[in-house]
Protein backbone atom coordinates (compact mmCIF):
# COMPACT_ATOMS: atom_id res chain seq x y z
CA UNK A 1 0.00 0.00 0.00
CA UNK A 2 0.96 3.41 -0.82
CA UNK A 3 2.07 5.67 2.44
CA UNK A 4 -0.62 8.12 1.16
CA UNK A 5 -3.54 5.57 1.11
CA UNK A 6 -2.05 4.72 4.71
CA UNK A 7 -2.42 7.96 5.50
CA UNK A 8 -5.64 8.52 4.09
CA UNK A 9 -7.17 5.19 6.08
CA UNK A 10 -5.66 6.45 9.23
CA UNK A 11 -6.97 9.62 9.13
CA UNK A 12 -10.81 8.74 8.07
CA UNK A 13 -10.15 5.98 11.34
CA UNK A 14 -9.00 8.32 13.56
CA UNK A 15 -12.07 10.74 12.43
CA UNK A 16 -14.01 8.24 12.72
CA UNK A 17 -12.94 6.56 16.33
CA UNK A 18 -12.39 10.25 18.00
CA UNK A 19 -13.45 12.89 16.08
CA UNK A 20 -17.12 11.95 15.78
CA UNK A 21 -17.23 10.68 19.49
CA UNK A 22 -15.78 14.44 20.33
CA UNK A 23 -17.96 16.07 18.58
CA UNK A 24 -21.07 14.66 20.28
CA UNK A 25 -19.10 15.02 23.57
CA UNK A 26 -18.90 18.84 22.70
CA UNK A 27 -22.65 18.95 22.49
CA UNK A 28 -23.01 17.36 25.72
CA UNK A 29 -20.80 18.84 27.41
CA UNK A 30 -22.34 22.44 26.44
CA UNK A 31 -25.57 21.56 27.33
CA UNK A 32 -24.26 19.96 30.66
CA UNK A 33 -21.97 23.32 31.55
CA UNK A 34 -25.52 25.66 30.21
CA UNK A 35 -27.26 23.85 33.32
CA UNK A 36 -29.70 21.76 30.92
CA UNK A 37 -27.94 18.25 31.71
CA UNK A 38 -29.93 15.95 33.65
CA UNK A 39 -29.57 12.43 34.23
CA UNK A 40 -32.70 9.61 34.98
CA UNK A 41 -31.66 6.49 37.33
CA UNK A 42 -33.25 3.69 38.64
CA UNK A 43 -32.91 6.12 42.07
CA UNK A 44 -34.75 8.81 40.46
CA UNK A 45 -33.62 12.32 38.19
CA UNK A 46 -30.82 14.90 38.59
CA UNK A 47 -28.75 17.65 36.91
CA UNK A 48 -25.59 17.13 35.79
CA UNK A 49 -22.92 19.76 37.45
CA UNK A 50 -21.81 22.23 34.81
CA UNK A 51 -18.39 22.04 35.63
CA UNK A 52 -18.52 18.37 34.65
CA UNK A 53 -19.68 19.85 31.17
CA UNK A 54 -16.36 22.13 30.99
CA UNK A 55 -14.35 19.25 32.18
CA UNK A 56 -16.06 17.46 29.31
CA UNK A 57 -15.98 19.91 26.92
CA UNK A 58 -12.12 19.95 27.83
CA UNK A 59 -11.75 16.14 26.77
CA UNK A 60 -13.60 16.37 24.20
CA UNK A 61 -11.27 19.30 22.21
CA UNK A 62 -8.46 16.34 23.06
CA UNK A 63 -10.55 13.91 20.87
CA UNK A 64 -11.81 16.64 18.29
CA UNK A 65 -7.37 17.24 17.92
CA UNK A 66 -6.47 13.54 17.37
CA UNK A 67 -7.88 13.11 13.75
CA UNK A 68 -6.38 16.98 12.71
CA UNK A 69 -2.78 15.56 14.54
CA UNK A 70 -3.00 12.14 12.19
CA UNK A 71 -3.92 13.87 9.03
CA UNK A 72 -1.21 16.24 9.35
CA UNK A 73 1.68 14.11 10.30
CA UNK A 74 0.60 11.37 7.73
CA UNK A 75 -0.67 13.52 4.73
CA UNK A 76 2.28 16.03 5.41
CA UNK A 77 4.71 16.46 1.87
CA UNK A 78 8.11 15.25 3.46
CA UNK A 79 11.17 17.01 2.41
CA UNK A 80 13.58 14.70 0.72
CA UNK A 81 16.58 13.23 1.15
CA UNK A 82 19.97 15.33 0.51
CA UNK A 83 21.62 14.19 -3.01
CA UNK A 84 25.01 13.92 -1.33
CA UNK A 85 26.48 12.79 -5.33
CA UNK A 86 29.51 15.34 -4.81
CA UNK A 87 33.03 13.44 -3.07
CA UNK A 88 34.16 14.62 -0.27
CA UNK A 89 37.66 16.19 -0.46
CA UNK A 90 40.55 14.55 1.53
CA UNK A 91 41.35 15.85 4.82
CA UNK A 92 44.36 17.41 5.35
Amino acid sequence: MNNKTTGIIATVAAAVLCGCPGLFLCLFGALSAAGRGTFTSQFGTGAIHPLIGLGLMCLSVILIAIPVVVGFFTLRNKPAAPNNTTPIPPAS
